[in-house]
């Protein structure tokens, strides 16, 4: 019998036909789970493509609400109705988006993540595991809120560095620095100086110490000059500086009673000096109020053009400067009474044409002096020199490029939301996983 079966085999196996049979019936089972398995694996790759699609999407736009004080209590809804937007073949078996925020890179819950899975049976895998494949799918997208910048020391000039501040000087503005230079060290701070504030702002990079470096922000590319589409009042009346006797006997001085209008060769402080409300044009020369005598000017623009420059403060603590700018309601009766609400706080306004030479404007104060208002020089420089020392309520300086060196003080008290607003940053989304 065993013969007999060998003789089979043997003769099996010298016919081709029956090998080929042979091969044909045990190759079988691999050539039709080779092919389910394809159309299955085709299925899950199309299934977890559209998933991962739909998450990302999900992600996306759950940040960009986030990114948004007032959309951000809908990121979850967000989420799920562009989740449901790009659904199509799962559709009818995905899971609900599980939609929550995470931290990122440091931040605190400064990131969205949403994860979602796809559910279903398929005619070859199912025989096999008799049940349904899952498709799992996960995104995560940070984001970053944009700004607004608020600034009571702002450099306007678009090339180099716009704000300088070094030696042992000692600046006091909380209400921000900012700089319009896209230039590297558009803000420059640097030597002994101590500057104290809540924001540094540049369109460029900023130069600051170990302990200022966590209130900048640099390549700010919404920043701007917010006075650059207004132009200076004017006033024509033409006036003299002249100092008079005034009193008797031992009460005898000499006082200026200033009254507003264009003075032509500017202004030099020789006497105590009292300057009425309103608007006066320093028409070329110097508005040079450093000598040893007390001024004094209640609601007062100073217009700058022709080359003018000012001297503001004092050659040592002799001498008290008191001034304070126009207020919306000053302008009533003015030809800009349309735009008192732009001109309101306005100290000093230059002409953009003004250019003055060399050194620019000057700012020596002293401790006896108060300076209130915007100092708007868009064409001109201006240095506080050494020996100022400046105490303010509100003080701003709006320059071509602001240069504070030596042992200056300069202290401004203007609340942030008070000092000027020169501009915003976009929000930021990224797909981060």
């Amino acid at each position: 019998m065993n013969e007999s079966a060998f003789k089979a085999l043997a003769a099996l196996r010298a016919n081709f036909s029956g090998n080929v049979a042979v091969i044909a019936a045990i190759a079988m089972p691999a050539l039709i789970g080779g092919a389910g398995l394809a159309v299955d694996t085709a299925q899950w790759y199309l299934w977890k493509r559209e998933l991962q699609h739909s998450v990302d999407q999900a992600a996306i736009s759950a940040a960009w609400a986030l990114s948004n004080t007032e959309s951000r209590s809908t990121y979850k809804t967000r989420a799920q109705q562009e989740f449901d937007a790009n659904e199509n073949i799962t559709k009818s078996f995905a899971s609900k988006p599980d939609v929550n925020l995470a931290n990122y890179a440091g931040g605190t819950s400064n990131s969205v993540i949403v994860a979602a899975s796809a559910s279903k049976r398929l005619p070859f895998s199912s025989f096999l595991t008799n049940s349904g494949v899952v498709i799992l799918a996960k995104a995560q997208a940070s984001f970053e809120r944009g700004m607004d910048y608020h600034a009571c020391l702002l450099a306007t000039s678009s090339h180099g560095t716009g704000l300088e501040i070094g030696g042992n000087a000692d600046v006091r503005a909380q209400c921000g620095l900012a700089a319009l230079s896209c230039d590297d060290d558009a803000i420059d701070i640097s030597g002994s100086a101590l500057v104290k504030t809540d924001s540094i702002a540049t369109c460029g990079t900023a130069n600051v110490p170990a302990a200022n470096q966590d209130v900048v922000s640099e390549h700010v590319t919404g920043l701007k000059d917010p006075y650059a589409n207004l132009s200076p009042p004017t006033n024509p009346a033409k006036q003299t500086y002249t100092c008079q006797s005034v009193g008797t006997g031992k009460n005898k001085t000499t006082q200026a009673t200033l009254s507003p209008g264009t003075y032509s060769g500017g202004i030099t402080a020789k006497c105590t000096t009292v300057l009425q409300s309103g608007i006066y044009v320093i028409d070329g020369g110097v508005l040079d109020l450093t000598a040893n005598y007390n001024v004094t000017g209640t609601n007062v623009m100073f217009v700058l053009k022709n080359g003018a420059r000012i001297k503001f403060g004092g050659n040592g603590n002799n001498n008290k400067v008191v001034l304070s700018p126009m207020q919306a309601s000053d302008f009533t009766s003015t030809p800009y009474a349309d735009n008192a609400e732009d001109y309101a706080g306005m100290l000093v306004f230059e002409d953009r044409n003004n250019n003055p030479a060399n050194p620019g404007h000057q700012f020596n104060g002293n401790s006896n002096s108060l300076i209130e208002g915007l100092m708007y020089l868009s064409s001109g420089e201006i240095t506080v020199l050494g020996t100022a020392n400046v105490a303010s309520q509100c003080l701003q300086i709006t320059a071509n490029k602001i240069h504070i060196k030596g042992n200056a003080f300069l202290e401004t008290l203007c609340p942030t939301d008070e000092s000027s607003s020169v501009g915003s940053s976009l929000a930021t989304v990224r797909l981060v996983a």
